[in-house]
């Protein structure tokens, strides 16, 4: 059986990147990554802004992602704003897309990276570790992607969400769903 790679403290940018889109497909976009700061966000980040977007990243640890957004700025060139912030926390959620909204005025993009680990077995996971993986990553997404579309995406975004071949797009970028009525046909 094949050995899994030895575990690094900390990310590094890619040396070397070709663009398998359009360099700058998500030019001038902001994106907010809650766990940017390392693993999956960290690369998600790094590509993104190798396609021109401007990124948040956070983490409860304000260190991790300062050093992170610096290697992420140096190696593409686009801006990057560490955050601490803990998802579990409403008012910490709410502060954060404040400082990113004043940053960038604006995030087109959010990558729900925040996530709890205990690398056990689950036969010695513990019902409190548990749970603080459930607060993180199910809680923590629900928390920061409400915050967003309450503070953000409600006042922008003008569609009714149905499924895919029920729109029509009208002039205004507003989608009506055309699929049956409530009233009865009969």
């Amino acid at each position: 059986m094949a050995q899994p790679p030895p575990d690094v403290s900390e990310d590094e940018c890619l040396p070397e990147y070709r663009h398998l889109f359009c360099p700058d497909l998500l030019w001038d976009k902001a994106a907010f990554i809650p766990g940017g700061g390392s693993g999956i966000g960290f690369r998600i980040a790094e590509i993104f802004m190798r396609h021109g977007c401007h990124t948040v990243i956070a983490s409860r640890s304000l260190l991790r992602v300062s050093k992170a957004a610096g290697k992420l700025t140096a190696a593409t060139g686009r801006r990057c704003l560490p955050l601490s912030l803990d998802v579990r926390a409403l008012p910490a959620v709410a502060a954060a897309l404040d400082q990113a909204l004043k940053e960038f005025g604006k995030i087109d993009i959010l990558v729900n990276c925040a996530a709890g680990n205990f690398l056990c077995p689950a036969s010695t996971l513990s019902f409190n570790a548990f749970k603080t993986v459930m607060d993180i990553d199910t809680l923590g997404t629900f928390s920061t992607s409400r915050v967003l579309y309450e503070k953000f995406f409600k006042i922008l975004v003008s569609y009714i969400f149905a499924s895919p071949p029920a729109f029509r797009e009208t002039q205004t970028n507003t989608c009506i769903h055309e699929g049956s009525s409530s009233e009865d046909p009969g």
